[in-house]
């Protein structure tokens, strides 16, 4: 087991820099970056003072030198090839430097972690609450497979699966929030105005408070998935020799099915266990947008719009990392699992 760690971690480093190459070329071979709106900005700048009335020096100012656009390349680091620009960029994530935003004119490191608290509630919520529902409700399903429960929670399941998660938040906001019905619940951000001023206990249950619709809406799709692959994995154990072996010696069903079915119809669940890396940079675009969150999630996709090259770069490492780290983590829970599968 240590020599297969020791090369799956080998491994990640070609796969870490093919990533991130084929990223960092892509983003700069974009059209729209930093530069581009920098001249943007100043030719509008320049018509505005045209408009205004001052002849000529309008256009002259809105006409771009060839020493200005070498200053703007020098100051956003454009003025060295693209693969000079990514062994720079190696270099400086090597000591966790992501450079500066564009946008936000702060560390990129600064600027994602401003964005980490909600998305790591998220994360974690979601994990937790989908494990503890979905593989009691899976094992239940399949042990009573057929019968009147198992049609009525796949219907309720397949239903919730197929509403759109946009549908979902609006719903859930003119039902529980909007006033027009019910006033339960909070709408926009993630605290009250005064969080700050509460004791531990009340910052704790402002945030739950606040996080109850837009955490239904982020992870209630994601239940039909894993119930489904629990219930498919316990039906396919059940019908082993082994387990009808073991009932034919006597033993209790519960023993059966805790004891001798369940462990080995979680390997295939244990894939999933992987995300729990993923918890540190779990975001929805939609449910940020919609429930007026600002996290992960709406960072991505202001980056991308905005060609904030750095913060995409920055979330692009991050997700490569947890996303290889995630997948050693499930080839590790295989192992414990069931001891008979063994990586060489």
């Amino acid at each position: 087991m240590i020599q297969y760690l020791f090369r799956r971690t080998l491994l990640m480093i070609p796969t870490f820099i093919g990533i991130t190459l084929i990223s960092f070329v892509i983003i700069n071979m974009a059209p729209g970056g930093p530069i581009e709106q920098k001249i943007q900005a100043m030719r509008f700048g320049a018509a505005g003072v045209e408009g205004g009335g001052r002849g000529g020096s309008g256009i002259k100012q809105a006409g771009m030198s060839t020493e200005v656009l070498d200053a703007l390349k020098k100051q956003y680091g454009f003025d060295k090839p693209v693969h000079v620009r990514y062994w720079i960029w190696l270099k400086n994530i090597s000591r966790l430097d992501f450079g500066q935003s564009f946008t936000y004119e702060e560390p990129v490191v600064d600027v994602i972690a401003s964005k980490f608290p909600v998305s790591l509630q998220f994360g974690v919520a979601s994990l937790i609450l989908t494990y503890l529902v979905c593989i009691p409700l899976g094992m239940a399903k399949a042990i009573r497979a057929g019968t009147k429960f198992d049609s009525v929670t796949g219907l309720i399941l397949y239903i919730t699966y197929s509403i759109p998660p946009l549908v979902l938040g609006i719903f859930l906001i003119v039902f529980f929030a909007g006033g027009r019905y019910f006033s339960w619940f909070p709408i926009g951000m993630a605290v009250s105005d005064d969080y700050d001023s509460l004791s531990l206990g009340g910052q704790i249950w402002d945030r739950m408070h606040h996080f109850v619709l837009p955490l239904t809406c982020y992870m209630i799709g994601g239940f039909t998935e894993l119930t489904m692959l629990m219930r498919n994995s316990m039906l396919d154990v059940i019908k082993q020799d082994y387990v009808r072996t073991a009932r034919a010696k006597g033993l209790e069903e519960k023993v059966v099915m805790y004891k001798h079915a369940l462990r080995n119809a979680l390997i295939p669940v244990a894939t999933g266990l992987g995300g729990f890396f993923r918890v540190f940079l779990a975001g929805s675009l939609i449910v940020e947008t919609v429930f007026q969150l600002d996290g992960i999630g709406l960072l991505s996709y202001k980056s991308i719009l905005a060609r904030d090259y750095n913060v995409i770069m920055g979330l692009i490492f991050l997700s490569a990392v947890v996303l290889m780290l995630g997948r050693l983590f499930s080839d590790i829970i295989y192992m414990l699992i069931d001891p008979r599968i063994d990586f060489k």
